[in-house]
Order: C-alpha cells, then sequence, then structure tokens
C-alpha cells in the first residue's frame, strides 16, 4: 500500500469532528511548500521569530519586576 492509500484509509477512520483538524493541516502544508507563496510563509515565519523573542523578553522583564518587588526595592 502507499503512502497516498494508506492515508486516505486512516482519513476515512477518523470521526467528523477530526476531518476539520485534518483539513486544516493539509490548507497549512499546501500553502507552507507552495512556491509561489514560499516569500509569505518566509516572511510570516521570521515575524513569528520576532514575535517569539520580544515575548521572551518581556516574561525576562517581568520576572526581574516581580524579583525586585520582592525584595522591596521598588514598589507596587
Amino acid at each position: 500500500m502507499s503512502v497516498h492509500e494508506e492515508t486516505i484509509a486512516k482519513i476515512r477512520q477518523l470521526p467528523e469532528p477530526l476531518l476539520q483538524q485534518v483539513n486544516d493541516f493539509i490548507d497549512f502544508l499546501l500553502m507552507k511548500n507552495n512556491s509561489t507563496l514560499q516569500p509569505s510563509w518566509t516572511e510570516f515565519t521570521e515575524e513569528a521569530e520576532i514575535v517569539e523573542s520580544d515575548f521572551s523578553d518581556y516574561l525576562q522583564n517581568l520576572e526581574d519586576y516581580e524579583e525586585r518587588l520582592n525584595k522591596g526595592e521598588i514598589q507596587w
């Protein structure tokens, strides 16, 4: 059995609610691998990395702020 046939057989076994998730994931894979959309995908992933790194800095700053509050160095 080919990978294609095996995948279709598994999809046929899924309950209806899970089919939407599979469909969404297939759309994601198609978009990710579509050469005409590749620049957009690259831009999206780069922006996502920036957001994640900014959040990481924010979290570190928040932890530092909480620590300073606990030590009494600053007040709320």
